[in-house]
């Protein structure tokens, strides 16, 4: 169950904006801020005070342009917090896509808001919010903790085929499914090297033994792992071949 703030200087459009929110059953208490300063006070508490923990709002919902600090000055702000809430933008403009990402905003939900595109904004932040409680990965361990439908279950290493990039998180590709987990791919990279992982693109770490299938087109490589087919970068090109072709013979 979220707890919600929401944030814009115009108070219809926050109205309405709360009432969407409000009537979505995934939404414990949602609550309106008409201006960035209200919005700051609300989500840390007394700022002066050392508040830096917003673990009483799970998302924020912020319009872009408003008087004084914009959406984008408070999403900035609410990075240095030591558990910041999700940032989700709500906008009348597509010209800030780039920047609202680059501040790791879980979506971007265009003016006019509708019902079922603001449903899927709530999904998504109910997913990470789920995966924010559940046990911190140790990625040294031969199985991983995850969340599911509010269980926490194991899933194995030798059961990955691949990991996907997801900002500050990764999803972790399995015949069963696919699950997301808090931790970069950076770091699973590091950890699971000598695991038989490798890096073949900024957004995906491979299992070596579960690639069926490399492919040339055009100076271009893919690999193909179970029904997926992955780019691979020409950064990493020369060190997955060298590494297949290390591969032991099955």
């Amino acid at each position: 169950m979220l707890r919600v703030l929401a944030v814009d200087d115009e108070e219809p459009a926050l109205e309405e904006l709360l009432y969407l929110l409000r009537s979505d059953a995934r939404v414990h208490s949602a609550e309106g801020a008409l201006s960035a300063t209200d919005a700051l006070r609300r989500i840390g508490g007394a700022l002066d005070a050392g508040a830096d923990d917003a673990a009483a709002v799970d998302v924020v919902f912020l319009d872009i342009h408003m008087a004084g600090l914009t959406g984008l000055d408070i999403a900035q702000l609410l990075a240095g917090f030591t558990r910041p809430p999700l940032i989700v933008f709500v906008t009348a403009h597509e010209g800030f896509a780039v920047q609202a990402f680059d501040l790791k905003a879980v979506d971007y939900v265009l003016k006019p808001v509708r019902r079922e595109r603001l449903a899927e904004a709530v999904r998504r932040v109910a997913e990470l919010v789920g995966d924010r409680a559940a046990p911190v990965l140790d990625p040294a361990n031969d199985q991983i903790p995850v969340e599911l439908g509010g269980v926490v279950r194991f899933v194995a290493v030798a059961d990955i085929s691949y990991a996907e990039a997801h900002g500050d998180y990764a999803r972790l590709h399995t015949a069963d499914g696919s699950h997301l987990v808090r931790v970069p791919l950076s770091v699973l990279e590091e950890r699971w090297r000598s695991r038989g992982f490798v890096r073949i693109h900024r957004s995906h770490l491979v299992a070596l033994d579960r690639i069926d299938e490399l492919r040339l087109d055009a100076g271009s490589m893919s690999v193909r792992v179970g029904p997926a087919e992955l780019q691979v970068s020409r950064r990493h090109t020369k060190a997955l071949r060298d590494r297949l072709m290390r591969r032991p013979a099955p």
